[in-house]
């Protein structure tokens, strides 16, 4: 299944892309998608519904396939040629970070450049959707608490993050720095997150163009990490790392600028257009 969530900011109604390519209305059997609503028991009983039987709707805007994160976690440093061009040595345990929940953002909503910024910059990522709670998993059964996946921009202000002192949550977090979706896209259309193209355009220039093959810690690798220090639960979203191609890596670097337009998609999980703005 692909779910979405379509409608207006903050009025948003849960649906599912249908097999034709029509937008289906998914309302009356659920209130919303987080939380419990996302895990692998009630998506479970969502795969029974006749998508048929739905109503067809044409919405304006497609929101976050998720109303909110439980948590919101990231992996840095996590592809290989991501980190030669950091000028950093790879990670010998995975890094783990946060975003505030708060960053969450539609695929196609405009990302704000904060107040103060001079160095806001783009990362195409795989996200990871957490179906069932999960704590101390061995990396063999680690797949099996992922309730699908999702296209993730961890949008990040470098001289927040690096320049300022303290966690790198500070240049992670900032409103819209967390577009997901378009789709939350379950587990079972994605045999193999190990295999995925990803790639992120900006101004019709392509700047990252990857696999997830190319990441040095699994997707099983990361959540078995992770769980062995938190416990993990349904809802909690993971943005497994980006590729190289980020403007930091850039010589001179390049940076986003109110009017840049970032495209960007996953293998099968869909497409994201964002424009950047500056903040009032």
């Amino acid at each position: 299944m692909k779910l979405l969530r379509f409608g207006p900011q903050g009025q948003e109604k849960p649906g599912m892309l249908h097999s034709d390519g029509s937008i289906r209305d998914l309302s009356s059997h659920v209130s919303d998608f987080a939380g419990e609503t996302v895990s692998l028991e009630a998506l479970t009983a969502l795969a029974q519904i006749d998508a048929d039987t739905l109503p067809v709707v044409t919405p304006d805007r497609i929101g976050s396939p998720l109303a909110w994160v439980p948590n919101f976690y990231c992996v840095g440093l996590n592809y290989a040629k991501h980190a030669a061009e950091a000028g950093m040595d790879m990670p010998k345990e995975p890094i783990i970070f946060s975003k505030a929940s708060s960053a969450l953002s539609g695929p196609n909503d405009p990302v704000i450049i904060p107040r103060g910024s001079d160095k806001t910059d783009w990362e195409v990522e795989l996200g990871v959707v957490i179906g069932r709670e999960a704590l101390y998993v061995d990396e063999a059964n680690a797949l099996d608490v992922v309730a699908g996946y999702c296209v993730i921009n961890d949008v990040s202000e470098r001289s927040f993050q690096i320049d300022r002192g303290g966690q790198w949550i500070k240049g992670k977090s900032a409103p819209s720095f967390g577009p997901i979706g378009p789709y939350l896209v379950t587990k079972d259309e994605v045999p193999d997150p190990q295999s995925l193209n990803l790639s992120l355009s900006l101004n019709g220039d392509v700047v990252q163009d990857s696999n997830t093959s190319d990441m040095i810690f699994t997707v099983a690798q990361a959540i078995s990490h992770m769980s062995q220090f938190m416990r993990l639960l349904p809802g909690d979203v993971i943005a497994t790392g980006t590729p190289s191609g980020v403007g930091m890596g850039m010589k001179p670097p390049r940076y986003l600028r109110a009017g840049d337009v970032m495209e960007l998609q996953v293998q099968g999980l869909g497409v994201q257009r964002q424009t950047a703005v500056a903040a009032d």
